[in-house]
């Protein structure tokens, strides 16, 4: 009897987790926290444990698992202000010290592992679908929308539930459902966000990357002046400045931003459809190289248009496997 039950909740764990990647991606559209995510599905799994005797096979077991998920993201976002990116909450701003001003953390979107979201064995259009609804500017404009209208857009658009479905899984009706939707969709192209991406981590330019590595380590301005839109935007979480025009990035780096002279770039996993890089500055000991910053660039017609250094790297560099440190 043991036995038959362990080997049943063994089945039932193995059929949760085929759907946990796919989950953790709807949750990081909602809440905008690879760490929030990963949390919100493990409280899924668990009700849908707790839960489970009840559940009786009456619908399928992923859209059972996402209205848990869903109510599990509603409870999260219940009276929280939403995450954000520098430039949603304020113009750019002069590239000087006296702007640099440090928001607490929780008002961050936060990058996340394209493979922690994105499973890399779907299919090729849904791969392509998932990398550019994860984007940083997309998701920002999610955070916009009131949390039952977020849920329905990205039920609807993201995921292509139909409306019936969705109507079924927030317990309401059809028409309320495409109500949701309607507003969602006003509030995002007021927004300025499409969902026609610039090139994913995939499709982006190999040797242009790498004479963007080259270029910044060697702190090169002419060299990065050929790479970097001339409207270019940069900003730098946690603080909420942010620059626009690569004059302003280039005054920011030579002024400010000097200590980053020298710095060491590598690879690493995609983050949010984009390509991404640990930066590493010059110990201030003069031994070795110490982590900076997760970079993250969006391309678009041959050139970077923006760059976003997250600086928390205690949090981001583990999540993307970068050393703690660097040798010299």
């Amino acid at each position: 009897m043991q036995k038959a039950a362990t080997a049943g909740f063994g089945s039932l764990e193995l059929a949760f987790e085929q759907h946990r990647s796919e989950l953790i991606g709807y949750c990081y559209r909602m809440l905008g926290s690879p760490f929030e995510a990963e949390d919100a599905v493990q409280e899924t799994f668990l009700r849908a444990w707790r839960g489970f005797e009840k559940f009786e096979g009456r619908a399928a077991l992923r859209s059972w698992l996402y209205r848990i998920a869903t109510n599990v993201s509603l409870d999260l976002l219940n009276g929280r202000e939403r995450r954000a990116r520098p430039m949603d909450l304020g113009p750019a701003r002069e590239p000087v010290a006296a702007n640099l001003n440090a928001l607490p953390e929780v008002t961050w979107i936060e990058p996340v592992p394209d493979g922690l979201v994105v499973p890399a064995d779907g299919d090729p259009a849904d791969v392509v679908a998932g990398r550019e609804t994860i984007r940083l500017a997309f998701v920002a404009a999610l955070q916009h929308l009131p949390p039952r209208q977020r849920a329905v857009l990205i039920l609807c658009e993201v995921l292509r539930w139909k409306a019936s479905e969705v109507a079924e899984l927030l317990e309401t009706s059809v028409a309320s459902v495409n109500s949701a939707l309607q507003r969602a969709r006003a509030t995002l192209e007021a927004s300025e966000v499409s969902l026609d991406a610039p090139p994913s981590a995939d499709e982006a330019d190999p040797e242009l990357l790498a004479r963007y590595v080259d270029a910044f380590e060697r702190y090169d301005m002419d060299a990065l002046t050929a790479l970097i839109h001339e409207d270019a935007t940069q900003s730098m979480p946690p603080f909420d400045l942010w620059l626009r025009g690569r004059d302003d990035i280039f005054t920011w780096w030579l002024g400010p931003g000097i200590a980053c002279r020298g710095s060491r770039v590598i690879p690493t996993v995609a983050a949010n459809g984009s390509p991404a890089f640990g930066q590493y500055k010059p110990s201030e000991s003069g031994d070795g190289y110490e982590p900076w910053a997760l970079q993250v660039l969006e391309l678009a017609d041959g050139k970077i248009v923006e760059l976003t250094f997250f600086l928390d790297t205690d949090s981001v560099f583990p999540r993307f496997g970068l050393p703690a440190r660097l040798d010299a």
